[in-house]
């Protein structure tokens, strides 16, 4: 009788650890499984080419990039931080408000603005490392999407400028995305009236082009 008793006791121990055990695996299961799930933030921190300038938020930069991003199978939300003509300089004084929501990744695109004004390059250079400095800082995976001069600032200035995005995206060993309007940039079926601003088709394009590398670039982290 004693043993039957010793033996019910270890039995009944043996139950209650092991629905305890089942209990916390279950437990355990169930946030794997909402962190699997979880939707992640892409900031588009940017200008006028970013938040969507002389179109309809439905065709912005932003809405078709999330778009694709989700067609490729990412569970990603693109957040507009796009400013219309903001500088490299401007994108560095409101950063910490821009992302002071967090943010799982960044796709910094700025300097075009910088260009067509003739800032300095030494001047945008200087904007767009201390923007990258703080983003590692914060431990936000970054991309740089490059941009160039336009002709008519000179070979000199134009030469200066372009060497700012490869030369920074390899000093800080970030994901880099050559030329932000790469075929869009001057062919006026996929410009508005301006010249300067993509239309739906141009941002089409571009969204076309860049996601591959975006797809990329979010998988690494």
């Amino acid at each position: 009788m004693q043993k039957q008793k010793h033996d019910f006791l270890a039995y009944g121990k043996f139950t209650r650890f092991f629905n305890i055990f089942a209990v916390a695996a279950l437990f355990f299961l169930q946030i794997q499984s909402v962190t699997a799930n979880e939707t992640r933030r892409l900031v588009a921190f940017g200008d006028s080419l970013t938040a969507g300038y002389g179109l309809p938020q439905t065709e912005a930069f932003t809405v078709q990039l999330e778009a694709a991003l989700q067609k490729a199978g990412l569970d990603i939300k693109v957040e507009n931080a796009g400013v219309s003509g903001d500088t490299s300089t401007g994108g560095l004084q409101r950063l910490d408000w821009a992302i002071g929501n967090g943010a799982d990744f960044v796709l910094l695109e700025l300097g075009a603005n910088d260009a067509l004004r003739g800032i300095e390059p030494s001047v945008t250079r200087k904007s767009l490392m201390q923007i990258i400095e703080k983003l590692q800082e914060k431990d936000i995976p970054v991309m740089l999407a490059g941009m160039k001069a336009p002709p008519n600032m000179g070979p000199e200035y134009q030469e200066e400028f372009d060497r700012i995005y490869p030369e920074l995206a390899k000093k800080y060993e970030i994901a880099f995305y050559p030329f932000f309007l790469e075929g869009v940039a001057s062919i006026p079926d996929l410009n508005q009236e301006d010249a300067i601003h993509p239309n739906k088709e141009g941002v089409a394009l571009i969204v076309e082009k860049m996601t591959p590398s975006l797809v990329k670039f979010v998988s690494k982290h």
